[in-house]
């Protein structure tokens, strides 16, 4: 920050212990956000003084006057992202100065307070020390943690919040799909239909704001059968994103070579971690820069525009080869059909759920997340 005010101050941070912990449930039990660690991270902020003190305390509510900017214009974002417990006992992060990146450009993009990113990598870190234990044992289970920044000053008028909260939970989860990839109907949504973002908008940031609109636009895809909307911007139907995951899709081409295609960053696209990590394990393996086990050595990447026209064109010539979504929650997510129009457009699958590209890319993810696979992405959090 160049405010000259405190800035987030690691060394401040103070430790106050529920008198009440609670018991990790079984694995089996777990439900994605539903159960909760036993404590959480609070840092306040106003605009005369900056950052406050940070403190660990017991998991429980906050008080916010009924007049807090939050609750009227939405001054809310959050970031998501996960620590993993390996089989040596070590708890990493994966890749947490990218989620402290992106968020920060969330908070500019809401006027809220930036701040040092390392400084709030280092509370998060003592806070999962202090909850280590909520990690599940279980091979690809983490502990989810969920970062969120707030506007509370109790003045109505849409103007740049003076007083703000930035709060960070955690959740142990399990797997996404415990019982194997099951590829999943994405429903076309033009957006005669509805919209997820618009340039200029605010879709490239991980506001709050940007998902309780979609809430009613996945009802109406479920209705029709599908399990998620497949966004698609303008008339000449753009692809953007799948749900709240980012799109890759993958063409073969003429000349026998696989591209791996995901829409170019602009002001729609989330600049998701996931889909940063595989554009650069693909990159690499493309380049012979590190070669991933089961990946085709005639492989291209591509950011770039694709539309359904391009899509179905590929499918009619044989050259549509699969399309999966990433995100922090499931990592892949592949897709079986489209529907679109009226008719489904069928997407090749594997026996296994996934395709020939996405499965050794997230081969290679999962690897690394879980510690099997050495990696610089790895932040250690405790050996």
């Amino acid at each position: 920050m160049s405010t000259g005010q405190p800035d987030i101050e690691p060394s401040l941070l103070t430790i106050t212990r529920t008198p009440s912990p609670k018991q990790l449930p079984p694995s089996s039990q777990l439900l994605f956000g539903r159960t909760f660690s036993d404590h959480m991270l609070r840092i306040p902020w106003t605009e005369a003084t900056g950052w406050g003190a940070p403190s660990i305390e017991p998991f429980s509510t906050i008080n916010l006057t009924p007049a807090a900017t939050v609750l009227h214009y939405a001054q809310s974002l959050f970031e998501g992202m996960k620590a993993y417990r390996h089989t040596d006992g070590t708890v990493t992060m994966f890749r947490p100065d990218k989620h402290m990146e992106r968020m920060n450009d969330s908070a500019r993009r809401l006027a809220l307070p930036a701040f040092n990113g390392n400084a709030l990598i280092e509370c998060i870190r003592q806070l999962i020390l202090l909850e280590r234990n909520w990690i599940p044992k279980e091979p690809r289970h983490s502990l989810y943690i969920r970062p969120v920044l707030i506007g509370t000053n109790g003045t109505l008028g849409v103007q740049p919040p003076n007083e703000a909260l930035l709060f960070v939970i955690c959740s142990p989860a399990g797997p996404y799909y415990p019982q194997g990839f099951k590829p999943v109907p994405l429903y076309g949504t033009t957006d005669v239909e509805y919209i997820r973002a618009a340039p200029g908008g605010t879709g490239a940031f991980k506001l709050a704001a940007n998902y309780a609109p979609g809430v009613v636009a996945q009802k109406s895809a479920a209705k029709a059968g599908y399990a998620q909307n497949l966004w698609l911007h303008g008339p000449e139907h753009w692809l953007t994103e799948v749900g709240t995951m980012n799109l890759f899709v993958v063409l073969k081409g003429e000349d026998g070579v696989m591209e791996l295609v995901t829409p170019a960053l602009d002001s729609m696209i989330l600049p998701g971690v996931t889909r940063d990590s595989v554009l650069t394990l693909a990159r690499d393996h493309a380049a012979g820069i590190k070669q991933l086990k089961g990946l085709t050595s005639q492989l291209r990447v591509s950011e770039r525009p694709i539309n359904m026209g391009e899509i179905i064109e590929a499918s009619k010539a044989g050259r549509l080869v699969e399309l999966f979504g990433t995100g922090t929650a499931a990592v892949v997510t592949p897709i079986e059909k489209i529907g679109y129009l009226g008719s489904d457009v069928i997407i090749p699958t594997g026996e296994d759920g996934m395709g020939p590209i996405s499965k050794p890319l997230w081969t290679e993810l999962v690897g690394i997340q879980t510690g099997e696979i050495r990696s610089k992405w790895n932040f250690v959090v405790a050996q």
